[in-house]
């Protein structure tokens, strides 16, 4: 199964498993029913931002949506080209993180939605300058730095360099 239509069977599933139309997940996720409609029928793929969005509306970890049986690949924001996420070590049940390789293209920024109360994000800048907007303030994380925040505030990653930025993102979801 690829990508996609792993996507489009574990939104429909989760939906479904929930008991939820498809207007109660537009209205808990903050997407359009349209968009949520297209993406169930493999018939678009979401950007990153709107995944996310996705994920958290359902409490649940992103890479569920971008690892199929246990194959982790890199997951594009095919609206933009902008953001490459690969799980490095996906959802692990019994530790409750998701652990990413993120690549973020030159010029490129992604908004983040709250993700659920209590999940805390690591980042660690692997190469370039990442900026982060963090409790409504922009600061430079550079290479071979890290920063810990809370993940249940609005956030944003943004590359204003020349270079592709490389981070890892581990996010940690309390229990």
């Amino acid at each position: 199964m690829d990508i996609t239509q792993h996507l489009a069977s574990t939104l429909k599933t989760l939906r479904q498993a929930r008991g939820w139309s498809l207007s109660k997940l537009a209205e808990e996720t903050g997407v359009s029913k349209a968009m949520l409609g297209q993406i169930e029928r493999n018939e678009s793929s979401p950007t990153v931002s709107t995944l996310w969005k996705i994920a958290t509306g359902l409490n649940e970890p992103f890479s569920a949506f971008i690892t199929p049986a246990a194959s982790p690949e890199a997951v594009f924001d095919p609206q933009q080209q902008a953001m490459v996420v690969k799980p490095l070590f996906p959802w692990d049940e019994a530790l409750k993180f998701d652990h990413f390789s993120i690549t973020l293209a030159p010029g490129a920024m992604s908004e983040s939605t709250p993700h659920e109360d209590g999940v805390i994000e690591h980042v660690v800048v692997i190469s370039g300058e990442l900026e982060m907007n963090i409790d409504g303030e922009w600061r430079t994380v550079q290479a071979d730095s890290g920063v810990k925040f809370a993940g249940d505030k609005p956030h944003a990653y943004r590359n204003s360099s020349d270079r592709t930025v490389h981070f890892h993102s581990l996010i940690h979801y309390p229990r």
